[in-house]
């Protein structure tokens, strides 16, 4: 059972971004007037951040990590950065679905890496196989991969209109 809880937790935030990508009208109109949507997910997304990191921690067994541990967790957390340096908020957090004008970037790594914040992602996550298992590791990089394809197709004409 308690697996199951483990699961569910670590896979929570997917179904949320799912909805959001694919009906952002509707998370528009949930957020209302006066309020920013791309914020408002931010903190949502945190939250269930929160709740990922608990659930893959409570079956963690912690360790003195090998060294290309410590070099997969730092190259991904530096992919995460940049690309919220680059784009902030808006740009991370759906603003272009949401109907905000969001600048085209190709800095590094734009351009160089496909989905640079993903695989960001997914390289601290397999930095976390030295102390999580596999399984949850796994189901959470699923996620993220399910997310890449999703977002790999928009239709501008389903583009939410902001109030």
């Amino acid at each position: 059972m308690w697996s199951f809880a483990v699961s569910i937790g670590v896979v929570l935030p997917f179904p949320f971004y799912y909805v959001l990508w694919r009906r952002p009208q509707l998370w528009v109109e949930l957020c209302g007037n006066g309020v920013d949507p791309s914020h408002r997910m931010a903190q949502v997304s945190h939250a269930l951040k929160v709740i990922q990191f608990i659930s893959l921690f409570s079956v963690s067994s912690f360790s003195w990590p090998p060294w290309y541990c410590w070099l997969l967790f730092i190259v991904g957390q530096y992919l995460n950065f940049k690309v919220y340096q680059l784009l902030g908020e808006s740009g991370t957090y759906y603003g272009v679905r949401f109907g905000k004008e969001i600048p085209w970037v190709t800095e590094f790594p734009f351009g160089y890496i496909k989905d640079p914040q993903y695989i960001g992602s997914i390289l601290s996550l397999l930095a976390c196989l030295c102390w999580a298992p596999f399984t949850y590791v796994f189901l959470w990089i699923l996620g993220y991969l399910f997310m890449m394809k999703v977002e790999s197709w928009e239709d501008p004409t389903t583009r939410a209109k902001l109030f």
